[in-house]
């Protein structure tokens, strides 16, 4: 962290591109055990979406980005929990294959499941970090719980809780899956909007492309089924996911359709004055 005038700035760490120079933040995560579970980027793909007729899901641009939106943190072995419906601490049980200094508990009760992430995880100045369940995956009788944490300056590692919905049945975490999705957000950010309700004829350009989209998908969705047409043969309108607006005009350039996030490098070995 760069102090300058008693004021703590955002540390700019200066990488290389093929246009030239650029500035990115740092994320880092301290491990604080034994066992140092695998972090990666969150991946777009999810098992019942591969399942689905034609992998239609894939079609959604806003799902793939939500699915890839973060870093996950992966089980290092088999848990299996259970909870007999009691809101006691001992009403869960947890058997793990392996590893048994690094297991899920019962620390609340009520049927939360809570993981230790193994690591303390530190932000930029004035960004904080959204914790919770891997986006868009089915999990049957369990459900993740969503937190947000400044790690910005805070030294208190947090865990990753779950709650059961299915008293009585077992419940498998397996080794490789994701029990923990993070990602920063500066902070105050959402307090900065100024939410409005406006009518859309108010803004006559933005009503003429939504009226355009509208009968457009109107005529997509009757032409779908009809053999040798354009919606027959393409299947799924793609204007959102290639950026375009419906009278062909392009996004902005920085319209996304994948994210590219960066591995978390292993600076264990490296001096903190370095």
């Amino acid at each position: 962290m760069i102090t300058i005038a008693g004021h703590d700035l955002v540390t700019l760490v200066q990488v290389g591109s093929s246009d030239g120079e650029r500035w990115s933040l740092r994320l880092i995560c301290y491990p604080t055990g034994s066992v140092q579970p695998t972090i990666r980027a969150a991946p777009v793909s999810r098992r019942w979406m591969d399942g689905l007729p034609m992998e239609f899901g894939y079609r959604c641009l806003p799902l793939n980005m939500a699915n890839a939106y973060g870093w996950e943190i992966l089980c290092p072995t088999r848990y299996e929990v259970c909870w007999n419906g009691e809101q006691t601490k001992d009403a869960v049980t947890v058997t793990a294959v392996g590893e048994p200094e690094f297991r899920p508990t019962s620390h609340f009760g009520s049927g939360i499941v809570t993981f230790h992430t193994g690591y303390l995880f530190e932000t930029e100045p004035g960004y904080n970090l959204v914790v919770s369940g891997p986006a868009n995956q089915r999990k049957h009788g369990i459900t993740p719980l969503t937190g947000i944490v400044e790690t910005d300056w805070s030294p208190y590692s947090f865990t990753m809780n779950w709650a059961i919905t299915a008293p009585g049945q077992t419940i498998v975490f397996e080794p490789g899956e994701p029990f923990c999705t993070f990602f920063p957000v500066k902070r105050g950010v959402l307090e900065e909007f100024e939410p409005e309700i406006r009518s859309l004829d108010s803004v006559p350009e933005k009503q003429q492309q939504h009226d355009a989209w509208q009968q457009s998908r109107r005529d997509f969705i009757i032409d779908l089924p009809k053999a040798g047409t354009e919606a027959n043969d393409s299947r799924w309108q793609k204007s959102y996911y290639r950026g375009f607006l419906p009278d062909g005009s392009p996004a902005p350039a920085d319209h996304q359709t994948k994210l590219r996030l960066k591995p978390f490098k292993d600076h264990t070995d490296v001096n903190n004055d370095e």
